[in-house]
């Protein structure tokens, strides 16, 4: 089965309120077994609009980044997040090998 990934950017606008936010979206992330492949503050943009702080997120399948992005903990950590930065946020399937 392939993995399913969580690909952002984001644009905090408030590094206090930010820490709450990392705290609430780590919980949820280990409560469904995902991965933090990626997090990086100054990125090598080359293209594209999507700025700010990089991160992947690796999970078993789809499915569970869909069931991890839709979660309670996450959505709470998700309205903090909503208002202190501006994000953008994909959920995309692996290749299967």
């Amino acid at each position: 089965m392939a993995k399913g990934y969580l690909v952002a950017h984001i644009r905090v606008h408030d590094k206090g309120a930010f820490e709450e936010f990392k705290q609430l979206s780590g919980a949820a992330i280990k409560a469904h077994n995902g991965k933090v492949l990626v997090r990086n503050p100054s990125p090598d943009h080359r293209e594209g609009g999507a700025r700010g702080l990089a991160i992947v997120i690796e999970f078993e399948s789809i499915d569970a980044a869909r069931a991890f992005y839709e979660s309670d903990a996450y959505t709470e950590a998700r309205a903090i997040r909503e208002k202190i930065s501006d994000t953008d946020l994909i959920l995309v399937e692996g290749l299967q090998t």
